[in-house]
């Protein structure tokens, strides 16, 4: 006996690409995703490529692993793909301390982040193009 097949979560149009406990605050994570929601993916790619922000490489890297997916496992056209979703969560916590005067500690926590990039095909619109012939 085999297990069920999983039935599949996203879209027939979309992929998606996951990277777990990356060493980040998620809201840190979280500014470097903005720059890329609802961007076309070659666009995005663009703007990481050029950002300051540390964490843009990794951010960038877990995009064009979904875009990858999309391209070999979906069969998706790249020239088509838009970041539909970016999601960004909290992992662990690391736990350390600080020493401070007259042997007393102060916590610092070292945050832990997850980032989960989805993209999806969008059809060109042939809409606005007959609109201008009419």
């Amino acid at each position: 006996m085999s297990k069920p097949k999983h039935i599949r979560a996203l879209a027939e149009t979309e992929a998606k690409a996951v990277t777990r406990n990356i060493r980040v605050s998620p809201y840190k994570l979280n500014l470097a995703a903005g720059l890329i929601r609802g961007k076309k993916a070659q666009d995005a790619v663009a703007i990481l490529t050029f950002s300051k922000r540390r964490i843009a490489q990794t951010v960038k890297a877990t995009l064009e692993s979904a875009i990858a997916n999309a391209e070999n496992n979906h069969q998706l056209d790249v020239d088509q793909l838009v970041v539909s979703r970016v999601e960004v969560g909290r992992a662990v916590v690391m736990k350390r301390f600080h020493a401070r005067g007259r042997g007393k500690a102060a916590r610092v926590e070292k945050w832990f982040s997850h980032l989960s990039i989805v993209v999806a095909e969008k059809q060109a619109e042939a809409a606005p193009a007959e609109q201008e012939a009419a």
